[in-house]
């Protein structure tokens, strides 16, 4: 006999800067672990996380971001999804990261 329930629990949205923030925090804890040489490389931790080697690179590019930025993400002042922070990770500048992260904004 199966039981079924009349209700299921509702998932709560998840909001993009907490997201965000805990990807950002993945990253460093995907860094750490490779620097420590507890993690060999990104394919393994990828294989310990079960995520794919192309996520943990975009994982991990978060950390390209310029400090302001990443300290924006971990206090959820950005109104920004990872989606959107993959043109500005591309630029190597920090101050024109900034630059790009304030012209996507204002589109």
């Amino acid at each position: 006999m199966k039981v079924t329930y009349a209700f299921r629990a509702k998932r709560k949205p998840t909001n993009p800067a907490s997201r965000l923030a805990r990807m950002l925090a993945l990253a460093h804890h995907i860094e750490r672990q490779v620097d420590a040489g507890e993690i060999g490389s990104y394919s393994d931790a990828a294989a310990a996380l079960g995520l794919t080697r192309a996520r943990v690179t975009q994982v991990t590019r978060l950390l390209l971001l310029a400090p302001v930025i990443q300290a924006r993400l971990l206090t959820g002042d950005l109104g920004a999804t990872e989606r959107s922070l993959r043109t500005v990770v591309i630029e190597p500048n920090w101050q024109k990261q900034l630059d790009v992260l304030a012209t996507s904004s204002n589109q």
